[in-house]
């Protein structure tokens, strides 16, 4: 039989279930942010309440300026990161022929790829991604498929690098340059074998954990947000998202329309944006081939596009000469904090 609480007992026992309560509450509160926070790049878990019973102020992760680590042409991986660190830049995209491998390797050293982890890590430099572009709409069959096992080498060593997003190109009819237009880019059957290249590869992502960011480049397939959003729309994976480089978006003709196409692309694509690279052209009709702030592009709306879709990733300089680093970095933090929201 329940005997009878006391009073004073009842008292305490509430307060002391109040007590539980409110700390299950607390625990349950930064647990879900820890939890939302372990697919992000920076996890950041809310602090729990102060001793004066008031929240602190959440930390907003906001966009970094980063570079491509090919941008330096040292000798060494080491004295590569040395120079992206007296650059006052802590966010790289590697291509592994830093590391003194081809870019698209049939094999990894585990050892070479901890090695690269370690140095990055030690000079406190974040590798936001590694470089995994070949002929995804090459006309050989064969191209395609060694260009996949490849990729499936690189996706598998992501974990020992340290990093989870690999980018890519949809490339072009051209046998010889994936970065040259070809007539038949326009073509059913490139748009066809490109497909289901890009399908297989996500079929390789999906199981490695990684994102795969392809970037709409004018000479390439997919030469527009228009086509980029097709071709998320007919792969329909999440492993599968964009890179966005303006520099490369501008078909001849287009650019005096530029507040427009930059519009109308991050209508189409920004959501699913997950890597930015910085540069800039002179012309349409071609891939912009200047430093970041050399040439038309608006940067003003660049950016705040970048912040109007919610974009927190890395914004990777690229394009440029070691000797134009500084002024760049410069250039784009300006960019951020003039349009800091």
């Amino acid at each position: 039989m329940l005997q009878p609480v006391p009073e004073h007992d009842a008292r305490r026992s509430r307060r002391h279930f109040l007590h539980l309560a409110g700390g299950l509450a607390v625990g349950a509160t930064s647990g879900s942010c820890l939890l939302a926070g372990a697919g992000s790049e920076n996890p950041v878990a809310t602090p729990p309440d102060s001793a004066a019973g008031k929240r602190e102020p959440k930390r907003i992760r906001d966009i970094e300026v980063g570079i491509l680590l090919g941008t330096f042409a040292q000798p060494t991986l080491e004295a590569r990161l040395d120079a992206v660190k007296a650059c006052g830049l802590n966010c790289v995209q590697v291509s592994l022929d830093c590391a003194g491998l081809p870019a698209m390797p049939d094999a990894i050293p585990s050892e070479l790829a901890r090695k690269i982890r370690r140095e990055a890590a030690a000079r406190g430099i974040r590798i936001a991604s590694v470089q995994g572009t070949f002929n995804m709409s090459h006309p050989d069959a064969e191209q395609r498929r060694m260009g996949l096992r490849r990729l499936q080498v690189l996706a598998q060593t992501c974990p020992q690098l340290g990093t989870s997003m690999i980018h890519l190109c949809t490339g072009t009819r051209d046998p010889e340059n994936m970065w040259r237009r070809h007539p038949d880019n326009d073509s059913p059957a490139a748009w066809k074998d490109m497909v289901e290249c890009v399908r297989a590869a996500t079929d390789i992502a999906r199981p490695a954990g990684v994102v795969l960011a392809f970037e709409p480049e004018v000479n390439n397939v997919v030469d527009s947000a228009q086509k980029a959003r097709r071709l998320l729309d007919e792969i329909g994976s999440p492993h599968l998202k964009v890179t966005i480089d303006p520099a490369n978006i501008f078909h001849a003709g287009e650019l005096p329309r530029m507040k427009e196409i930059l519009s109308t692309a991050f209508a189409l694509v920004g959501k699913d944006i997950v890597l930015a690279h910085a540069k800039d052209l002179d012309h349409d009709g071609d891939a912009g081939h200047k430093a970041a702030g050399q040439g038309k592009l608006d940067y003003d709306q660049y950016v705040a596009l970048l912040r109007t879709y919610g974009f927190k990733g890395p914004l990777l300089l690229h394009g440029l000469s070691e000797a134009q680093v500084p002024g760049c970095v410069a250039f784009l933090r300006e960019k951020l904090s003039t349009n800091a929201q």
